[in-house]
């Protein structure tokens, strides 16, 4: 069976749900979103905690109200929503395989918007040694026990990272009646903005010890115990506990990308895009955490409302704009989103470039170049810092040759 659709949007959490919000209206034709989970709103659906819509919505709300807010515009606005509908493949360009309990079929979509999201590295992938105890989980399955199943997850945990999803962590397992004891960092401040961590630490009683990483689980039936260790000194010791939460070290949910075979970026995993969140294959587009592992919801949302212009104008017969020049991140700067400045093409969603840095900076430096030729410095009054993304105005490489060779963008 074969259904066709004029836009598929793949994923439906903010970025999908936005993007299909901002398009069902304008276009001739059905905007479908396939979303896995049994309902939609993807990770906001189990983060009951205040936070979320900032940027996007002008309001302070929580994670399950943001779900049900994007959802019920993308409903208003007239896309059809299915969930429990997996996407397992490619039948050909623009042409997913679709899996649900009502059977399999194909949709063929004149546009597809891949919104798929990203994910925490688990344990066994971060290759933490021990025992293979229960109460061992990732925020996103914490939050899920808690918030949608109700269940208890433990007494005393050990959160492993320091960013703003850890603090997220912590205070899902403080309404479980957690406590948690300890919160490790390999980095030598904690990730998370000052404004977070400080008032946490303060009003949790949480102990941040930086420079140190989790090294082995101890347990049988449940987690007793975890060991750390100091990367500075290498001395090691025993924390008693009966719940670990692994935390951040995001990567994309790209499987589907990679097997479309999308140009993929080696940098963030997710694939290569430009300025208006166009792959590689026409007509096959990309939005949210996918392409910026990861980045707060919002902006997922608001990449979502950008990639909308780019669908519309594949939708009325105009190519994106040939040739282009990627963007290059150096050392200690890990990745910049999007990686293609084409000539003609819009700037990216708020003018902003979306890098990750290694480093921390205060008050960081940043410049671009083009072989050899400096396209423009800025220095910027917010901080390069592990754990979080880094903004950078699109002003700095518009001066860019089309003819020249990559723009490699470096902390100074």
């Amino acid at each position: 069976m074969t259904e066709r659709v004029r836009v598929a949007v793949i994923g439906g959490g903010p970025a999908g749900l936005t993007a299909a919000a901002a398009l069902a209206p304008a276009v001739d034709g059905e905007v479908l979103v396939l979303e896995r989970e049994p309902e939609t709103g993807g990770i906001p659906r189990h983060s009951d905690h205040p936070g979320y819509g900032i940027r996007d919505l002008r309001r302070f709300v929580s994670g399950p109200e943001y779900a049900r807010r994007m959802t019920r515009a993308a409903r208003e606005a007239g896309a059809r929503l299915e969930t429990e509908a997996m996407v397992t493949g490619w039948a050909g360009a623009r042409t997913p395989e679709v899996t649900s309990p009502r059977g399999r079929r194909l949709v063929q979509a004149d546009a597809v918007v891949l919104a798929t999201g990203a994910r925490e590295r688990p344990r066994s992938a971060r290759l933490i040694a021990g025992d293979r105890p229960d109460g061992v989980y990732t925020t996103g399955q914490l939050q899920n026990l808690v918030h949608l199943h109700h269940r208890e997850v433990g007494r005393h945990a050990v959160v492993v990272g320091a960013e703003l999803v850890s603090w997220s962590a912590v205070l899902t397992l403080h309404e479980a009646g957690c406590r948690t004891v300890l919160m490790t960092s390999e980095y030598a401040k904690p990730e998370a903005y000052t404004a977070f961590h400080v008032p946490g630490r303060l009003a949790f009683g949480v102990l941040v010890r930086t420079r140190t990483r989790l090294v082995a689980v101890n347990g049988k039936g449940r987690v007793t115990s975890v060991d750390i260790e100091n990367l500075d000194t290498g001395a090691r010791h025993r924390v008693p506990c009966d719940t670990v939460i692994t935390t951040g070290d995001w990567i994309p949910d790209h499987e589907l990308a990679r097997t479309g075979g999308l140009d993929m970026d080696e940098s963030t995993l997710g694939p290569r895009v430009d300025t208006s969140l166009a792959t590689s294959l026409p007509g096959v587009f990309a939005a949210g955490n996918l392409l910026h592992p990861v980045d707060t919801a919002d902006i997922a949302a608001l990449d979502g409302r950008h990639v909308a212009a780019a669908v519309l104008r594949h939708l009325a017969g105009h190519p994106a704009p040939a040739g282009g020049v990627p963007l290059v991140a150096e050392a200690p700067l890990r990745w910049v989103a999007p990686q293609i400045v084409r000539p003609g093409g819009p700037p990216p969603s708020r003018g902003r470039l979306l890098l990750w840095s290694d480093a921390f900076r205060r008050f960081p430096r940043i410049a671009a170049t083009q072989d050899g030729r400096l396209l423009g410095r800025t220095r910027l009054p917010w901080p390069a810092a592990p754990g979080r993304v880094f903004r950078v105005p699109f002003t700095l490489v518009t001066g860019a040759d089309p003819a020249g060779g990559p723009v490699r963008l470096a902390l100074e």
